[in-house]
């Protein structure tokens, strides 16, 4: 238990205070936050709500998307946002290709230069940036990083302290390649952040909502969290689900079902 994060996602629609409540009621001790939310309820009431329940921000999602044209000043305000709230890592979801393009290469040079550049300001900050790689079939549109190993790739140039990578079993599940990885990003000490979903067929239109709680698909969960802490890592590991049935369900019970998984088939 001492390792288990909610990712705020899991529970969209419970609102912060009552997420916050449940969380403290259940004994859980870690969130992971993202910005939307926070935003809308306060960045700096959600940082004193947490604080004074007791519960430790985990991760902030998310900073990226640099085919936007504001990505520069809109990552330093997610980096701002990170620091206020106290959480340790900033996710980045890299974005796809700019619109009415199909040079892949070059968006992926863009991805590998808006990293360098942050660097310094997350530095200062003390937040670390965390590259997560996306399943492939968001190349197009959200993640033109699609592999652990391009993640990795990407955050080799910069201190550790400052860019690590996100191991989350939904996208990564797939690649034969992704034990090696995982052993190298323990070298690396790269592994920033670990979240794990399931991954459930068939696919909802619009594929973005196809999590599973644990042990509702194919993922071998377990293996997973071995690997990953083969590699010494002892960080926490968040459970992080996208789908609309999970979403309709009250928090308070998602919450419990989530925990239930994560006793059966991560642990």
């Amino acid at each position: 238990m001492n390792r288990f994060s909610l990712n705020q996602a899991t529970t969209k629609y419970w609102p912060i205070p009552e997420l916050v409540a449940g969380c403290v009621d259940a004994g859980v001790t870690q969130v992971g936050l993202w910005r939307e939310e926070t935003r809308d309820y306060g960045v700096e009431k959600t940082a004193a709500l947490v604080r004074e329940a007791g519960l430790a921000v985990t991760s902030l999602c998310r900073g990226g998307f640099f085919q936007t044209p504001d990505w520069y000043d809109e990552n330093r305000r997610a980096i701002d946002e990170a620091a206020i709230l106290g959480a340790p890592v900033l996710v980045l979801v890299s974005g796809g290709l700019p619109p009415g393009s199909r040079d892949l290469d070059a968006a992926r040079a863009h991805v590998t230069e808006s990293i360098g550049a942050l660097v310094p300001y997350a530095l200062a900050a003390g937040v670390r940036l965390a590259i997560e790689p996306l399943h492939p079939m968001f190349c197009s549109d959200r993640c033109v990083v699609a592999s652990l190993g391009q993640a990795l790739d990407l955050a080799a140039p910069h201190p550790v302290e400052a860019v690590g990578v996100v191991v989350d079993t939904y996208h990564v599940w797939w690649d034969d390649q992704v034990w090696a990885q995982i052993e190298r990003a323990g070298r690396e000490r790269r592994i920033a952040c670990f979240q794990v979903a399931d991954w459930v067929t068939p696919l909802p239109e619009g594929v973005l909502l196809g999590r599973g709680l644990p042990g509702e698909g194919c993922v071998e969960l377990r293996r997973f969290r071995e690997a990953v802490d083969a590699t010494g890592f002892t960080g926490p590991i968040e459970v992080e689900v996208f789908h609309a049935d999970v979403w309709a369900r009250p928090g308070r019970e998602v919450l419990d079902a989530t925990l239930a998984g994560y006793w059966t088939h991560v642990l």
